[in-house]
């Protein structure tokens, strides 16, 4: 940028005519203000004559605004066209009259029109459905055919075949496919009988064979027990493989190989190699010994066939079906369930279980059993649940431990969840054994006990779970307390419910039980203090009905136990004050044994028993309202029909026959 000065060449001597002022914009704006920018200089006089200085000075100037002023209209003549949209035409539309919905036609049929047989001329003519008059032309005129049309059709090739719509579908077999490997299997599918769970299992099979060869190993309990289901299945066999069509050839019944495994204390494998004959089959079932020790290895034995027979399957899918009535050692069970769990999966063998259902909320079940040498009745334990990973009910009814065989609906925890995890299936056999002690005859509908579903993962995410959980905590505790199949619980828990005949005896007995009253009746007092105050809050909050039913039962429990064990004190004080005294024999041959604990309706002490009474009484009918159709329900209502008051009963026995070497009890 330049700045305008006067040109001093001829006047050497003299000073600048101007001192320019400092301005960092001046030049910014230079073209377009030149006659800003003379103003811009402070001018001093030089001589006598003022006005010629000043016409000088001002030449430049006028000579700068008339180059402006020129080049201003120069660029006013150049105009740039800037073209005009047009805007848009205005459509002014009439309002159109709002169309009111036709209501809806409402045709009743006449039920006694008989429907037409035959095409009338009017329908069979109409040239175009839904043209006015069209129903009437065609009573005037018929149509006609354009015979060129036809004749040009005619020349065409016609021979067309329709075949079968469903020619080109799947089988039938097909259509409905099994679970896909991965998914969880069923872990309650309720059968009647063993024809029923054959029929399931050959069709599962059959689904596994439409993909490629199958390995399927058969492990059977060896208890006393299962002779009789062993014998079934023995003989169902050879129809499995003629209903899947492998009876035929030899080269057919290859497709299907069978192993066969049993299991007691230890394990055996009765067919060292697979096979497909049946007969031989046969053979192998048939030699399954029974094991007298009383113990399974379930779980272990289990996993033991999987990793056997794995090595034979080669390229053949592998399917393990286990058959038994019990539910297994426990200690076995927890060391070796998952381990199975997880060898199964490696192996992509789905378990089949055919059992028995377990007991609500207990261990063990007892099957009675008479003594064929001395006619001595003995209750024999077996291992039938729970159908938990942790018991979830309490272990005593109030004065021992429980020696009923009440039902849950679902099969033991092991069974249901082996089957569950492989893909496989629990088949339940419902019905009940004629020698299972305290049996319910009660059948659940899988429906209603959906919500009620137990948890079957591991025990370690269920005991994860349940520590996060105050209320599932604080039962868990009552529940451990109460067992009575821990010594040191026993020693309160379990009340004596048999007393000698002999009075002294009656009363040291008598005395004794009455002091483990009181201490059950404090424990159970602060228990049901703390469900009222401390667990109720938690119990609104809990997701789960299970344990919502759970809560609700142990509840009610804790209240009626109270009532009943004072009734159980009050029982033995009035018997020692007034002994009561029956006969020592009866006809033909019993004879009085000792006296047993009995429940009835009266009470001895309602002055003190009844308040409990009523307030258990209203929580068990809560129980049976709010859980109906499942086994909370059936035990609220079995605890209602006991009944509250307690009485002593004399309990004859016929003489046990004496034997100098009796066979032993046996162990189931």
């Amino acid at each position: 940028m330049s700045t305008h000065q006067v040109d001093n060449a001829n006047h050497p001597n003299d000073a600048p005519l101007a001192r320019p002022v400092e301005d960092e914009t001046v030049g910014n704006a230079l073209d377009t203000q030149g006659a800003a920018d003379d103003e811009e200089y402070e001018e001093i006089p030089l001589g006598p004559s003022p006005w010629r200085e000043r016409l000088r000075g001002m030449g430049a100037c006028a000579v700068s605004t008339c180059v402006h002023i020129v080049g201003l209209m120069l660029l006013s003549l150049f105009m740039i066209a800037v073209p005009v949209k047009t805007p848009p035409p205005m459509i002014v539309a009439d309002p159109v009259d709002s169309v009111k919905d036709e209501e809806l036609q409402e045709v009743e049929l006449d039920p006694d029109m008989q429907p037409a047989t035959e095409m009338t001329s009017a329908v069979a003519s109409t040239p175009m459905a839904g043209v006015t008059g069209a129903i009437a032309g065609g009573l005037v005129s018929e149509s006609k055919l354009d015979t060129k049309v036809v004749e040009k059709f005619a020349k065409l090739d016609n021979n067309i075949s329709i075949e079968h719509p469903m020619d080109g579908a799947p089988p039938a077999r097909k259509l409905i496919t099994e679970v896909p490997t991965g998914f969880k299997g069923e872990s309650r599918m309720l059968i009647e009988d063993y024809n029923q769970a054959f029929d399931m299992i050959t069709q599962e099979i059959m689904w596994m064979l439409d993909r490629s060869d199958v390995l399927v190993v058969w492990c059977f309990d060896q208890s006393g027990s299962m002779k009789d289901d062993q014998k079934e299945i023995q003989q169902r066999v050879a129809n499995v493989y003629v209903e899947l069509g492998l009876a035929r050839r030899v080269e057919d019944a290859k497709h299907l190989t069978t192993g066969v495994a049993s299991y007691g204390g230890d394990y055996m494998v009765h067919t060292p190699k697979p096979t497909s004959n049946y007969q031989e089959i046969q053979a192998a079932i048939g030699a399954v010994p029974e094991d007298p020790s009383g113990k399974e290895m379930m779980c272990e034995a289990v996993g033991r066939s999987v990793k056997y027979f794995r090595q034979h399957a080669k390229n053949r899918q592998l399917a393990l079906i286990l058959v038994t009535d019990e539910s297994g050692q426990p200690e076995n069970n927890y060391q070796f369930l998952e381990a199975t769990i997880a060898e199964a999966k490696a192996a992509e063998c789905k378990i089949y279980t055919l059992g028995r259902e377990a007991v609500f909320g207990y261990p063990y079940a007892y099957m009675s059993w008479t003594h064929p040498q001395t006619k001595r009745t003995h209750w024999l334990q077996i291992d039938r649940g729970p159908e938990t990973g942790f018991p979830e009910q309490l272990q005593t009814n109030g004065f021992r431990r429980r020696y009923d065989a009440f039902g849950s609906g679902f099969g033991s925890y092991e069974q249901a969840r082996m089957s569950r995890e492989t893909g496989g299936i629990f088949f339940m056999l419902p019905s009940v054994e004629t020698r299972l002690v305290g049996g319910h005859k009660g059948k659940y509908e899988l429906e209603k006990l959906r919500a009620y579903r137990p948890d079957l993962r591991s025990r370690i995410e269920v005991f994860a779970d349940r520590d996060e959980r105050p209320m599932r905590t604080f039962l868990w505790k009552i529940i451990s307390d109460l067992n009575p199949y821990n010594k040191q619980a026993a020693r309160v828990v379990e009340m004596r419910m048999e007393f000698s005949i002999l009075l002294p005896q009656f009363v040291q007995q008598a005395k004794q039980e009455q002091t483990k009253a009181m201490l059950f009746i404090r424990y159970l007092g602060e228990v049901q203090k703390i469900i009222e105050q401390e667990a109720a809050p938690h119990r609104l909050q809990e997701p789960e009905p299970r344990w919502q039913a759970n809560y609700d039962l142990i509840y009610a429990q804790t209240v009626a136990y109270q009532a009943r064990l004072y009734e159980y004190g009050v029982a033995l004080e009035e018997f020692m004050a007034k002994p009561q005294v029956a006969p020592l024999t009866k006809s033909p041959d019993l004879r009085l044994v000792h006296w047993d604990i009995g429940h009835q309706k009266e009470l001895r002490a309602p002055e003190k028993s009844q308040p409990y009474i009523d307030r258990a009484t209203e929580l068990f009918n809560d129980v049976i309202r709010n859980h109906p159709g499942t086994p909370w329900a059936d035990r609220a209502k079995q605890e209602l029909s006991r009944g509250f008051g307690i009485r002593l009963v004399p309990d004859y026995h016929r003489p046990y026959i004496e034997v100098s070497n009796p066979s032993p009890v046996p162990k189931l």
